[in-house]
């Protein structure tokens, strides 16, 4: 019995609670098979301590940077492993280009200094996500060969980069002052919700946030939840359950399928792509309202544009208003004479579409959407409407109808890796389209059908219905609030037929 009574006294060890502390360790350590995003359950638990530790260092505001930016620090390991380095050479030598380039007086060397900011960013940029492409082009344009390098791509450099940039160019313009904290700059860099997936926030919105005491109205802890839920749910149940279960399957090989199918599947991807990156973005604008700060709207239901230019101030708007002021501006936007701004859109879409990734397909999507959008201000000029103006009614319906589709036809070369995929899904499309196999593709994917559906629905619904559902969703006790959460997290669990499936936008 005293033996007994001893064996009880012994405290637990890790084998007593069934847990091995080297499995429990590799958890916490950088697996490039499964990169952290806020869908996994990894990060609620995390996220889970972070808060309440965040929360206790609420009134001393210097400690509470210290901390976001240690835990956004481990938050690109788990994405990046140790080119979170990156991060830091991005982060300290913007911060000391700008303090430097402030102090010049002389035109000269204020531009060689931002001149400085453009090399290393972009130099990072070119390295990690156009070495191989540029060697292939090089190869080909002199007849020789190029083995391509074994380059691993960080998760989000274009978005820090350029997050990055636009500090060092608006100090460069004299629109903002240089902070004289790194801290602080770091904190702005590393902010863990928009840092790997964005959206790319700007330094004139976001630095004067910084320092403001720590303050969550229940009307911001009501929206954040909000955008939180509708992210998860475009993310985790709509994003991932039709890819996995129709739309890759039908890009990988679209001659397997009928025309109707593949079209589906371009309507499919659409969604895909939508539900995927604007979950995110909600998701990201949802964390940082909970921790007090303000993001802009990054995606405005660009699915309801009845325009090109309408489309790009609804779609990805951090990346085409950086487009806009930093590049198109810069090569002189429309005060050049009209040929010189159809040649400004051009130029800027193709890019744009560069930025997107190092193949010859992203430069044709650019393009594509470049060459749209100067004949559609052509079109405006030669019709003498203004600035900003939108067509009514049945004319209305058939420019959404019109935009959508040639948004979709653009998303084939984006999706496919070369440009023999996207022919072959279009010949598909046009030349063994089959409609009669329809009740037997919704006989098959049942599910991915009712998905679609309610996907497109709920894009498509008035911006007063989310309005009201955002009022009712904040007017929920505490309580109400996490029970949401909890039904989503089920439905979740239920839909889940995979590995949760990497953001699209983690290529980029």
């Amino acid at each position: 019995m005293a033996r007994n009574n001893r064996t009880n006294d012994m405290p637990m060890s890790w084998s007593d609670w069934n847990i091995d502390p080297v499995r429990l360790l590799e958890v916490f350590v950088y697996d490039p098979q499964a990169p952290l995003i806020f869908s996994s359950g990894l990060f609620l638990w995390l996220f889970a301590g972070f808060a309440v530790i965040y929360l206790l260092l609420r009134h001393h505001t210097t400690a509470r940077l210290l901390f976001v930016t240690a835990f956004s620090y481990y938050f690109y390991y788990k994405s990046s492993g140790w080119y979170l380095l990156l991060l830091a050479l991005v982060t300290v030598s913007d911060f000391l280009i700008a303090r430097r380039m402030d102090r010049c007086r002389t035109p000269w060397k204020r531009k060689a200094w931002v001149t400085l900011s453009l090399m290393v960013n972009l130099g990072l940029l070119c390295y990690f996500k156009y070495t191989n492409f540029l060697g292939e082009c090089w190869a080909s344009l002199t007849g020789g060969t190029f083995t391509a390098w074994d380059i691993f791509l960080p998760v989000g450099i274009s978005f820090f980069t350029f997050q990055s940039l636009s500090y060092t160019l608006d100090v460069y313009r004299r629109q903002i002052q240089p902070l004289t904290c790194l801290l602080d700059y770091a904190f702005y860099v590393s902010f863990f919700p928009q840092l790997v997936a964005g959206p790319i926030v700007r330094a004139r919105d976001f630095l004067p946030q910084i320092r403001q005491p720590l303050f969550v109205s229940r009307e911001m802890f009501g929206r954040g939840v909000f955008l939180i839920f509708c992210g998860l749910f475009k993310k985790a149940v709509i994003s991932d359950y039709i890819s996995i279960n129709f739309v890759e399957r039908v890009f990988d090989n679209p001659a397997l399928y009928s025309g109707v199918e593949n079209l589906l599947g371009v309507y499919g991807y659409a969604l895909q792509i939508y539900c995927d990156f604007s979950g995110y973005s909600d998701m990201a604008i949802g964390l940082a309202l909970l921790l007090g700060f303000h993001f802009n709207e990054n995606f405005r239901s660009p699915y309801k544009s009845a325009s090109v230019t309408e489309f790009w101030r609804r779609w990805h708007i951090s990346l085409s208003t950086w487009l806009r002021d930093y590049l198109y501006i810069s090569l002189g936007g429309n005060r050049k004479g009209k040929l010189r701004q159809y040649l400004n859109l051009i130029i800027t879409m193709f890019l744009g579409g560069l930025w997107h990734g190092a193949s010859w397909n992203f430069v044709l999507w650019g393009m594509l959407h470049g060459v749209a959008l100067a004949v559609h201000k052509f079109w405006m000029q030669l019709t003498g409407r203004p600035k900003g103006w939108q067509s009514g009614g049945i004319r209305r319906v058939l420019g959404v109808l019109v935009t959508f589709h040639f948004v979709c036809f653009c998303w084939i070369f984006f999706r496919h890796a070369d440009f023999s995929g996207a022919m072959a899904m279009l010949r598909q499309i046009f030349t063994d389209f089959h409609p009669e196999l329809f009740p037997q593709w919704l006989a098959g994917y049942g599910k991915v059908c009712l998905l679609m559906v309610l996907g497109f629905v709920l894009h498509f619904l008035p911006d007063r219905w989310e309005q009201a559902a955002l009022q009712k969703t904040t007017a929920l006790p505490l309580v109400g609030k996490a029970v949401l959460l909890v039904i989503l997290i089920y439905v979740v669990i239920q839909m889940k037929s995979a590995d949760i499936q990497p953001f699209i936008y983690f290529q980029f």
